[in-house]
C-alpha cells in the first residue's frame, strides 16, 4: 500500500520512511497512516533491513492527524473518522511492540499523531527547534494515539499538568519527560543516516551526534507540578493552583480554565487509569473515549475555533466543570473493541 505523501526508501540496512505533506506540517491522513503501517510490517519481516527510521519534510516531523477531516466525518454521520482512528491506534501498538530499532529524527513541531509515530518507538532524536504538545483538551477533545500510556508515566506529573493544560514543550522538557531520548540537530540527521544505513548500531550511528540540552522551561517549576497536579481531582487541582497564588500557578489555572471542562474531566480519570494499563490497553481505552466524544459539541467548537474560524473562543457546553455530568459511559468497552 503507498500514498503520495509518504517516501519509502531502503537504504543499505535502513529503511527510511520521509513524511512529505509539508504544506500541512505533515498532518496524517487515513492513506499515509495505512501506508506507514504496511511499509513497517514489511520491513519488520525483512531480514536485509536492521533499522527503521522516520522524518518529516519542511517546518516540522507532524503537526498530528488530520483532525479536521475527522471532525468532518463525524458531523456527516460517516464513520469514515472512526476507521482513521483505529487504523492509527493500531499503527501505534505496531510501532511499541517494533520487533527493530525505530528511530525518529524530530524537528519543529510534534503533536498528537506525531508523538504517536515517535514516543513508542526505540530511539527518539529531536533538534532544539522542538514543539512537543499533546493539545487535546484545548479542542474539546482526548489525548490519543497511546499518549495515556506516556503522559501516566511522565515523572513528577508532568503527564498529568500537559494532559489538561494542552501545553507546548521544547526540547529539554522533552528530554526530561522521557518523550525524547536523545538531543540531535537537525544538521546531523543525515550522518545519522547514513551511519545506520551501512549497518551501524542505533547506539554507534548517534554517540558522535548527541548534544546536551539546556534545562527545560517548566524546569524551575517541577516541584509545583508534582505538588499540585498529584491531587484527586480537576477541582482540587484548580484549588492547589489558586492557593498556590505564584505567577505560574495563576497562569496554569488560567489555561486549564480555557479548555473543555469535559475533556478535562475525562483526562483526569483517563490518565490516572492508565498507570495501570499497558499501551494496547490504553490505546483500546482512548478510542472508547474518542469514538464517545467525537459527535458531542465540544469537539465540533473545538475545532471550529482553533482551525476553521480560527477566533480562539470556544464556546463549550457545559462551561464549567460543575456542570459535567457522569463520565463513567465514555468509559465503557465497545462491541467492537480495538483489539
Amino acid at each position: 500500500m503507498t500514498d503520495p505523501h509518504i517516501i519509502s526508501e531502503k537504504r543499505g540496512a535502513l529503511g527510511l520512511l520521509t513524511l512529505a505533506r509539508p504544506q500541512a506540517l505533515n498532518a496524517l491522513t487515513h492513506g499515509m497512516i495505512r501506508a506507514i503501517a504496511a511499509r513497517l510490517a514489511e520491513w519488520a519481516a525483512d531480514d536485509a533491513v536492521r533499522a527503521v527510521a522516520i522524518r518529516g519534510e519542511g517546518r516540522g516531523f507532524c503537526a498530528g492527524g488530520d483532525i479536521r477531516v475527522v471532525q468532518q466525518a463525524a458531523a456527516a454521520g460517516s464513520d469514515e473518522g472512526a476507521a482513521l482512528l483505529r487504523d492509527e491506534y493500531r499503527m501505534n501498538a505496531l510501532i511499541g511492540a517494533y520487533p527493530k530499532p525505530y528511530i525518529t529524527l524530530i524537528h519543529g513541531i510534534c503533536m498528537g499523531g506525531g508523538a504517536g509515530l515517535s514516543v513508542h518507538g526505540s530511539h527518539r532524536l529531536a533538534d532544539s527547534s522542538l514543539g512537543f504538545a499533546m493539545p487535546e483538551t484545548a479542542i474539546g477533545f482526548v489525548p490519543d494515539i497511546g499518549s495515556s500510556h506516556f503522559l501516566s508515566r511522565a515523572p513528577g506529573e508532568i503527564g498529568m499538568y500537559l494532559g489538561l493544560t494542552a501545553e507546548r514543550i521544547g526540547l529539554g522538557d522533552a528530554l526530561e519527560a522521557g518523550f525524547v531520548s536523545h538531543a540531535v540537530n537537525a544538521a546531523d540527521f543525515e550522518a545519522v543516516i547514513a551511519a545506520l544505513a551501512k549497518g551501524e548500531s542505533v547506539a554507534r550511528a548517534i554517540a558522535p551526534f548527541v548534544r546536551k540540552a539546556p534545562p527545560g522551561a517548566l524546569t524551575p517549576y517541577r516541584r509545583q507540578i508534582e505538588t499540585i497536579f498529584s491531587a484527586s481531582s480537576v477541582e482540587a487541582i484548580l484549588e492547589r493552583l489558586d492557593r498556590d497564588g505564584s505567577d505560574f500557578a495563576r497562569r496554569t489555572a488560567q489555561m486549564i480554565r480555557s479548555r473543555s471542562p469535559t475533556s478535562l474531566k475525562i483526562v483526569f480519570r483517563q490518565l490516572r487509569t492508565a498507570a495501570k494499563l499497558d499501551l494496547k490497553q490504553c490505546l483500546a481505552m482512548e478510542l472508547r473515549l474518542a469514538l464517545r466524544v467525537l459527535p458531542g459539541h465540544d469537539f465540533r467548537e473545538g475545532v471550529r475555533a482553533a482551525l476553521v474560524d480560527k477566533d480562539r473562543t470556544p464556546r463549550w457546553q457545559p462551561s464549567a466543570l460543575a456542570g459535567v455530568g457522569d463520565i463513567e459511559p465514555y468509559f465503557a468497552p465497545l462491541q467492537d473493541d480495538l483489539f
